[in-house]
């Protein structure tokens, strides 16, 4: 995490779509460790209330690929998922929720993270891995990478 916080304002602001959606935020990311909080709405919520397993998958996809992407930048690369394990813990019906990720693997050309989600009393509420693969810039691999936003 960066001491003045440019990287977690600078992330949020970049990252967008279903993130975005579902109001996550990001908390500190650094290619060793990503955080990200969200709190439980009404969005998040399946018809028994409680928190849909989709909603757990993107939380995990989302911290575990920011940090892979943070990886790859580097490189001159992006990533892109190619698989979601997702074991959901304990039902969640409302609180934050912070999901911390972790790296496994950084290789050149895929990696695997790691990501926990725990509830206000620190309860772990769902966990997952995910790999993603490094693609290079190019005809046959992916566009360049998403340029991170100028700070205003």
């Amino acid at each position: 995490m960066a001491a003045d916080g440019k990287t977690e304002k600078t992330t949020n602001r970049w990252y967008k779509g279903l993130d975005a959606a579902l109001a996550f935020q990001v908390v500190s990311s650094s290619v060793d460790e990503v955080v990200i909080e969200y709190e439980v709405a009404e969005q998040h919520r399946q018809p028994y209330g409680i928190v849909h397993g989709g909603v757990h998958c993107a939380a995990v996809e989302s911290a575990c690929s920011i940090g892979a992407g943070l990886n790859a930048m580097a490189r001159g690369q992006s990533v892109v998922g190619v698989e979601n394990h997702t074991s959901f813990i304990r039902a969640v019906r409302e609180g934050r929720i912070r999901v911390t990720a972790t790296p496994l693997i950084r290789g050149r050309r895929s990696q695997l993270w790691e990501a926990t989600a725990r509830n206000e009393k620190g309860e772990i509420v769902s966990s997952g891995r995910v790999r993603l693969f490094c693609l290079d810039p190019g005809p046959e691999g992916a566009p360049a990478p998403v340029p991170w936003p100028a700070e205003k």
